[in-house]
């Protein structure tokens, strides 16, 4: 049974910091790329970060660049996000995935708030 579980969501205000984590189980994890992404009430999901388990390399959306990193921790299987210097603008549900080249799997989602 495949699944991905978020943690770490919650309240905080503008210029705060949140770290999301997610623990995956029931697939070979070191297999798949590894990302997170956000929904804001009214908007279609977005990319906020991704990270391979080759080499570890790193991409992000522009909007968190610089305020975010994502990081895994193979022995755990688990990715995390680390969140700095939050603005409103980040207010949304964030959902861990993973992905190869045939299979996506999703988590249920962590609420993040950010108050002004």
């Amino acid at each position: 049974q495949v699944q991905l579980v978020e943690s770490g969501g919650g309240l905080v205000q503008a210029g705060g910091s949140l770290t999301l984590a997610c623990t995956a189980s029931g697939f070979i994890f070191s297999n798949y790329g590894l990302g997170w992404f956000r929904q804001a009430p009214g908007k279609e999901r977005e990319f906020v970060a991704a990270i391979t388990w080759g080499r570890g390399d790193v991409v992000y959306t522009d909007s968190v660049k610089g305020r975010f990193t994502i990081s895994r921790d193979n022995a755990k299987n688990t990715v995390s996000l680390q969140m700095n210097s939050l603005k409103p603008e980040d207010t949304g549900v964030y959902y861990c995935n993973a992905q190869d080249s045939s299979r996506t799997y999703w988590g249920q989602g962590t609420q993040v708030t950010v108050s002004s």
